[in-house]
């Protein structure tokens, strides 16, 4: 489709081309011939008065015939002059024409690669959620606890659907730009902390908040879901009893949040794949119990890039992993 879409544009492109430069070259020809034909009429009559008939007719013709030769020549030269143009307006409206038509190819391969990865996750627990009631249907000997476990179970699935379609909500919401101001760092990281301590000292992990205080440019909220989707993602690959660090000191013009676990790390090979969406590393990557759709870093990153600064992420696998965050100072 974007192939022959391509070669369509190229041959607007190019008939556009070819036709400016034929009227340039008419627009040439035609007043060339009328400046040589002047001056030719012009020697003409000059030497008309210096010379006798016969030279002087002699003389007219020969300058008529080397009028014709040049203008000849000029005629042959616009010619070449716009084959040129056509192979290499050719060539260049058909990069031209690539150029145009690759950011729409790369975003409907992403939609489309997006609306599949999406419909695979929602397969999935309706999937599991359809066999668990049709298998309980047709059991004629249901019990109430066994009825009771197949609700709970088809509530876990429903639960997982929400959260889901939630993470997708978030991730288109946050094409838009968020209204900016200053916003302090440790005022954020305290927030985003205070939502997982539960989980922390559950798993008895130990989150130490070193965040120096000052102001990055945002908005308070994403940049608060933001320190959150990186604190729970620490939580989910550390090891129980570790540590998770959280930091900041500024760079220049930027502000630099870090946050650092000591877990299981990241593979080499994934580390370029991670702010993908829906993107799971093998199952080495995962501890057990932890479960998602592979969009909280997506949804990181989506942050990042709305308030114009970067993420990075370094790993020893089997030991740390650092994610930071560069902000614009406020």
């Amino acid at each position: 489709m974007f192939r022959s879409a391509a070669l369509r544009l190229t041959g607007w492109y190019l008939a556009i081309i070819m036709i400016i430069s034929l009227i340039f070259s008419v627009s040439l020809y035609y007043v060339s011939s009328e400046d040589l034909g002047r001056n030719v009429n012009r020697q003409i009559g000059y030497f008309n008065n210096l010379i006798g008939p016969d030279e002087a007719g002699d003389y007219g013709a020969l300058r008529q015939r080397q009028l014709n030769e040049d203008l000849s020549h000029l005629k042959a030269n616009l010619i070449v002059f716009n084959l040129l143009v056509l192979l290499g307006g050719g060539a260049a409206s058909y990069w031209l024409a690539r150029r145009t038509l690759d950011p729409i190819e790369e975003a409907l391969n992403i939609q489309a690669r997006f609306a599949s990865d999406a419909s695979h996750e929602l397969r999935t627990p309706l999937t599991a959620i359809q066999t668990e009631n049709e298998v309980a249907l047709r059991d004629k000997s249901l019990s109430k606890s066994q009825a009771i476990g197949l609700l709970k179970s088809n509530l876990e699935e429903i639960g997982k659907l929400k959260a889901l379609s939630e993470g997708l909500l978030r991730l288109a919401g946050r094409q838009g730009g968020a209204a900016r101001g200053p916003v302090s760092v440790r005022d954020i990281t305290a927030a985003a902390v205070q939502r997982y301590l539960k989980v922390a000292d559950k798993q008895q992990i130990t989150i130490s908040d070193k965040t120096s205080d000052f102001n990055v440019l945002g908005d308070r909220d994403s940049l608060t879901e933001l320190t959150a989707i990186l604190i729970d993602n620490a939580l989910k690959y550390s090891h129980d009893g570790s540590e998770i660090v959280i930091s900041s000191f500024q760079r220049g013009k930027l502000g630099v949040l870090e946050v650092e676990d000591h877990g299981i790390g990241i593979k080499r090979a994934d580390l370029p794949h991670i702010f993908d969406r829906f993107f799971r590393a093998d199952s080495s990557r995962h501890k057990d119990g932890a479960d998602g759709y592979g969009l909280g870093l997506a949804i990181a990153k989506n942050i990042v890039d709305a308030h114009s600064g970067h993420i990075e992420v370094s790993s020893t696998p089997g030991k740390k992993t650092v994610f930071k965050v560069f902000l614009p100072s406020s």
